[in-house]
């Protein structure tokens, strides 16, 4: 059982107020600015699954307040530079940084590509994924899925149910081979015109 990685300890609230004080002696906030958080898993190193192995890390680097953003890592400097390299992806994707110390709601990415293709996601997940239900974004890829490691068995029950090779679709973007199979079934289903007789 790991330990309680709850960012509302005493010491955690006290440190998010400390670097929120702190932020208004600056604009431009780095990682160190913001209330970060390190602890060991009790059981981290534990391996679960019986077909595919996933090993718990050791520790866990979390910046207080801001929901879902931590990283993990064999060794207290691996989960901090795991870390690291999410803060940067997060603030990539933000309009501005958040306020060190402050909350952080999760914000969610895109579906306006899934959502328009709902009845060939239902049947994408159930008959590709094989999962019963899965929430997807316009970002989601096959490989968040491919546990083994390898798309081949997606590559192939996508062309043997739709005819459509998709392992050419950079980060195999779920919403982009969504795009490919709707275009080549439209494809075969439009009628094609008629040639005139000779």
């Amino acid at each position: 059982m790991s330990r309680n990685l709850s960012t509302k300890t005493w010491p955690a609230t006290l440190l998010a107020r400390w670097k929120y004080l702190l932020s208004f002696l600056k604009s431009d906030w780095e990682l160190d600015d913001y209330p970060v958080i390190v602890r060991r898993q009790d059981d981290g190193g534990a391996v679960w699954g019986d077909e595919v192995r996933l090993t718990a890390p050791a520790y866990v680097a979390r910046v207080v307040n801001w929901t879902a953003l931590d990283g993990c890592g064999a060794t207290r400097a691996e989960a901090l530079a795991d870390l690291g390299r999410r803060f940067q992806n997060a603030c990539e994707h933000r309009a501005a940084k958040p306020r060190p110390g402050t909350h952080v709601p999760i914000e969610f990415a895109a579906q306006d590509r899934i959502a328009a293709r709902q009845a060939l996601v239902d049947e994408f997940v159930r008959d590709v994924l094989s999962v019963e239900d899965v929430w997807l974004s316009d970002q989601s890829c096959l490989w968040h899925f491919a546990l083994g490691g390898s798309l081949d068995e997606y590559y192939a029950k996508i062309m043997l149910l739709y005819g459509v090779d998709v392992r050419d679709v950079p980060d195999a973007n779920i919403a982009e081979i969504l795009d490919r199979i709707s275009a080549a079934v439209d494809q075969r289903t439009k009628p094609q015109p008629h040639e005139p007789a000779s």
